[in-house]
């Protein structure tokens, strides 16, 4: 797909995050300008780094949760061909430590901020005739894996996809959302670095005996953009070695069978 993305706009939040950078990466040697969002103070610096590396990119900090800051930086990038929602963050595991002004920072941080960027970039989209979208969600959305604000978020971005797809399918514009299971993001590897058993705990529920790399999710995202996915709209796929295909571990005991 060399070149595949020659002369698109891609809006990527989330962009200085583990699957955000490889989003950024893997667009732009394609051929695509990075409009890259972020609240993190990284953000800068890395939007130094795309461009050392040949990559067209423009940076905007940004904290998606404020719709007012979400339109004066789009507004500032002009016309977007393709948002990835990527950006999304969970710091309460459970519902015991989640208050409703935790819950609802949660609920706007993501999908909040998602319905943010696509009211942002829609009607431009509609006007020209063609665009894509394409949703970062996670299999929190279909199981209870803790979490509980988070996965309630990321269901409702799996509504709000396919709404999307409905109502705007007849300007050309496609959505689709993807759903990934563990990430081997830094964030893990600061993990697996405090407790080295912590991967080794999780892969034994994925059937691929192992969890997810970046690209593996950032090519799946980009494929959902493509042309090549052209009558794609309104699909959640997982991208989670096998995870939402079944419980493994409870199949091994009650088959007694080493699969």
């Amino acid at each position: 797909m060399s070149g595949g993305f020659a002369g698109k706009r891609v809006a990527i939040t989330g962009a200085a995050g583990g699957i955000g950078q490889t989003l950024c990466r893997l667009f732009g040697s394609e051929g695509a300008t990075i409009l890259a969002l972020d609240k993190s103070e990284r953000l800068p610096a890395f939007v130094e780094t795309l461009k050392a590396e040949g990559i067209k990119a423009e940076g905007a900090s940004v904290d998606i949760g404020s719709a007012e800051q979400v339109a004066a930086a789009f507004e500032t990038f002009g016309d977007v061909d393709i948002l990835v929602n990527n950006a999304g963050y969970s710091h309460h595991p459970t519902l015991a430590v989640t208050d409703p002004a935790a819950w609802q920072s949660e609920m706007n941080g993501n999908l909040g901020g998602a319905h943010a960027c696509a009211h942002a970039v829609l009607p431009g989209m509609a006007a020209r005739r063609s665009g894509a979208i394409v949703n970062v969600g996670s299999v929190n959305a279909l199981h209870a894996l803790g979490d509980p604000a988070y996965s309630a978020a990321k269901a409702g971005m799996i509504a709000m996809t396919r709404a999307i797809a409905m109502e705007y399918g007849r300007y050309g514009i496609r959505a689709n959302i993807v759903l990934p299971g563990t990430v081997r993001t830094p964030l893990w590897e600061e993990r697996a670095k405090k407790d080295p058993k912590v991967l080794e705990t999780l892969q034994r529920w994925y059937p691929l005996g192992r969890i997810v790399d970046p690209i593996e999710v950032a090519r799946v995202v980009a494929f959902l953009a493509s042309d090549a996915a052209s009558a794609v709209t309104g699909a959640a796929l997982p991208v989670d070695c096998g995870l939402t295909a079944g419980n493994i571990v409870m199949s091994r005991e009650l088959t007694l069978e080493e699969f």
